[in-house]
């Protein structure tokens, strides 16, 4: 049962089978008891899990969790090591980075964009770094306040820059699809550290260049 369909996420998820913590025969089983599972809720919700288009849902489903969770797999703020000597002390913001998450009371999305940016000491580190930041640690199960504090802590941690602002503004649908059900509301969090947190002037600059 599930044979193929377990051959299939052993080739696309490999790392799922190298964590000596569990062994390979006892993810397997788990993996089949999570599909099973999810045939079982199909029938529990009212649908036929034996029909068309619902008989390989279980396991699109475990995959498409794997590939969600892919940051419990990595280290996100190992990202930051490669830095460039560059002597540039002011601020360097990347807008707009689009993330997407699950939220981890409902495991229902959240998603919308992240605001980083950091004055910097000594070490800089290349762009795409604190976008692929930003990935690793929304690709987890997650609230908006904790994936804020954890971007930012690693760019202090890693970088250790004279401040870190990070901004994130997100989209929830345990809030908008379900339960209140208020479908234009959206939640903005903040990380301030450092000269942000101090000095006013720092965040006006940071919130100046965010609005243009």
């Amino acid at each position: 049962m599930f044979i193929k369909e377990l051959d299939i996420i052993s080739k696309k998820f490999p790392e799922v089978f190298q964590d000596d913590s569990t062994g390979i025969e006892q993810k397997t089983f788990q993996m089949e008891k999570i599909m099973q599972a999810f045939k079982d809720l199909i029938a529990l919700c009212g649908d036929d899990p034996e029909r068309d288009g619902l008989q390989e849902t279980p396991y699109r489903v475990l995959k498409a969790f794997l590939e969600y969770t892919e940051g419990f797999r990595e280290e996100p703020k190992t990202h930051l090591e490669k830095t460039f000597d560059v002597n540039h002390r002011e601020l360097i913001l990347v807008k707009d980075i689009e993330f997407h998450s699950l939220c981890e009371h409902h495991f229902a999305p959240f998603f919308g964009v992240a605001h980083v940016g950091y004055i910097p000491d000594e070490k800089i580190t290349g762009l795409s770094k604190l976008a692929r930041l930003v990935e690793g640690y929304s690709k987890r199960f997650q609230v908006q306040e904790r994936l804020t504090n954890q971007i930012a802590e690693a760019i202090e941690e890693v970088l250790r820059p004279k401040g870190t602002m990070v901004i994130i503004e997100a989209k929830h649908m345990c809030m908008c699809g379900r339960g209140v059900k208020k479908s234009s509301a959206s939640t903005t969090t903040s990380s301030v550290r450092g000269v942000f947190a101090h000095q006013s002037d720092a965040r006006a600059e940071f919130l100046s260049l965010l609005q243009r």
